[in-house]
């Protein structure tokens, strides 16, 4: 009976964090803020923040399947983009709370813009 409570407790550790619905933990590294602060920055300037706000709204739960899909596409993407940055944005769309920080910059940043004009 011990090694089937021990072998249920292996597996209930394996498969924690597997369907977990909260937000991890750790902290975004500086190189990840800074990346999305020029994603929110390229998007402002472009005069997609709307549009893109509501893009990543509705888009916020298949983030993961969407940074999966970079992963598979890296050796097609890299032609037109750098390797190491399709890859950290791969790496961020696979934490839950990376839309919801991106969209509070583009709204930030947005709405800072539109401040001075008024």
């Amino acid at each position: 009976m011990d090694h089937l409570t021990a072998r249920w407790r292996q597996l209930h550790q394996g498969f924690k964090h597997a369907f977990s619905t909260q937000l991890p933990s750790s902290p975004l590294s500086s190189e990840d803020l800074e990346l999305l602060e020029r994603i929110a920055d390229a998007l402002v300037k472009r005069r997609l923040a709307a549009p893109a706000a509501m893009f990543l709204d509705s888009m916020g739960p298949m983030s993961f399947l969407g940074s999966q899909a970079l992963h598979l596409l890296t050796p097609v993407i890299e032609c037109a983009f750098e390797g190491k940055e399709i890859e950290r944005v791969a790496r961020l769309l696979e934490r839950r709370d990376t839309m919801i920080r991106l969209v509070a910059l583009i709204e930030s940043k947005s709405s800072a813009k539109r401040a001075p004009a008024r």
